[in-house]
């Protein structure tokens, strides 16, 4: 691993129990270990209960790992386990410093709130009080993401699904956090919606230099926005490598089987 993370996983794990008098246990994520840089995006691709999206969970904070270790970087040096903190300590940091984009914008908006007052949301609670100011920030994140400022005062429950998803980013990379996940962020769209939010956020983590993890089982997203990728299989990393050697020559068999379905 670099030594210039920005992120960095550290055998992360995640094992469900199962009630009963013969209890066992359900392994979602095993010993995965990956670090990212600023200004890079990291992928991870495999099917649908591969354990991806648990992994990205376990970085939010949406779910608790079971062993392992996750560490942000701060500007100045400083080292952070979010494992080790509280629940409000790792609330206080999805501020700021860390940002989750979900596959479901419901997730990541208030829908009763409008677009203006879902941006304005994160930026009070960063400590932003006044009202010209905020508005004026919220309008250009949404003119940012290209979302019409005639619709800033609507609520985000009358917008298609593409344009809940540019609010959503608008939103969630207000304070330009350093680390930003992306879950399955084109699913559900349709194919030209969906190419313009990839282009959009292809071009907001370059302008900005964020890191970040991409989850997907769309290789084309995969191809599009990662430099680097990790193929996950049952819960455990099979493979890992740039991505674009990993799509022309996939050494693991699961990988190759991944590559030859999405090339039909």
């Amino acid at each position: 691993m670099g030594a210039d993370w920005a992120l960095r996983v550290d055998h992360l794990g995640r094992t469900f129990g199962r009630p009963g008098p013969r209890a066992e246990a359900i392994v979602a994520a095993s010993d995965v270990s990956f670090s990212v840089a600023a200004g890079e995006a990291l992928g991870i691709i495999g099917e649908s209960g591969s354990g991806k999206t648990t992994v990205l969970r376990c970085i939010a904070g949406d779910e608790h790992s079971s062993s392992g270790s996750v560490w942000l970087r701060a500007l100045d040096g400083g080292e952070t386990d979010l494992v080790r903190l509280a629940p409000s300590q790792r609330r206080a940091l999805r501020i700021d410093r860390l940002a989750m984009v979900y596959q479901d914008p419901a997730q990541g908006l208030r829908l009763d709130v409008t677009a203006g007052g879902n941006i304005a949301e994160r930026l009070t609670a960063a400590g932003w009080r006044n009202f010209g100011q905020i508005r004026q920030r919220a309008a250009e994140l949404l003119a940012r993401v290209e979302v019409p400022l005639g619709r800033m005062d609507d609520l985000v429950r009358t917008f298609s699904g593409g344009m809940r998803q540019r609010v959503q980013l608008a939103a969630a990379l207000a304070l330009r956090p350093p680390v930003v996940l992306l879950d399955e962020p084109t699913t559900g769209l349709d194919a030209s919606v969906a190419a313009g939010v990839l282009d959009l956020i292809r071009d907001l983590l370059e302008e900005w230099g964020l890191a970040a993890v991409v989850v997907s089982h769309d290789m084309a997203v995969i191809e599009l926005l990662t430099r680097r990728c990790l193929v996950m299989h049952q819960g455990r990393v099979v493979e890992a490598g740039l991505t674009d050697q990993l799509l022309e020559d996939p050494q693991h068999a699961y990988t190759q089987r991944l590559v030859a379905a999405a090339r039909g």
